[in-house]
């Protein structure tokens, strides 16, 4: 273990690249649904839900992770199940209204793409201190046609989960590397002991 502490730092998830850009899928699914899905459907409330969970997941996970790397993990990878429930309820939106359904190579998938790219070189995946503007702001979901709006999200949702899959890939690392917190209590005691 390189580091004494037996609470390492946690919480932070504000900067986490992959909460922002949940937190804007969740943003914009609460605008595409209270816009193109009756509000009295089940589906309005799933899809509402799934995103929801989405984003508390990933917060709820970063304040835990100070004494459990495997609630940090699991959490994060609810939140990406999340995710991945409400893509399909997109993805079966565009189909049953017989809307298009942009290639992820196209011109504008490239563009959303490109507005929220993460930074290959950043390990971590923190935030790479830009101010993070704001996903209503930047997208301007309330303006959007159902077809660009459900394509936008889309796009956001595979790029959090993108995230979420390299979050929980450096929490593997973390975890071989530096243990569980068990092991932290006890190399803090046992090292407390040896210096009297």
């Amino acid at each position: 273990m390189t580091d004494n502490k037996l609470l390492p730092p946690h919480g932070g998830f504000r900067k986490l690249r992959s909460f922002q850009c949940a937190q804007g899928v969740y943003d914009g699914t609460v605008i595409f649904c209270n816009r193109f899905i009756d509000k009295k459907s089940r589906t309005h409330d799933q899809m509402v839900q799934a995103a929801r969970s989405g984003v508390q997941n990933i917060a709820e996970g970063s304040l835990a992770s100070a004494t459990s790397k495997k609630t940090e993990l699991k959490l994060t990878s609810v939140a990406r199940a999340s995710l991945g429930e409400l893509l399909l309820d997109f993805e079966d939106y565009l189909r049953q209204n017989k809307l298009r359904r942009w290639d992820k190579s196209s011109p504008e998938a490239l563009e959303v793409r490109g507005r929220f790219r993460s930074d290959q070189s950043d390990k971590s995946d923190r935030s790479d201190g830009s101010d993070g503007a704001d996903m209503l702001e930047l997208y301007r979901f309330s303006e959007l046609t159902a077809e660009v709006l459900a394509n936008t999200l889309i796009c956001l949702i595979n790029q959090a989960s993108y995230l979420l899959w390299r979050q929980m890939k450096t929490l593997e690392e973390q975890f071989l590397t530096n243990g569980g917190f068990t092991e932290r209590m006890y190399n803090a005691r046992k090292n407390s002991r040896n210096q009297k």
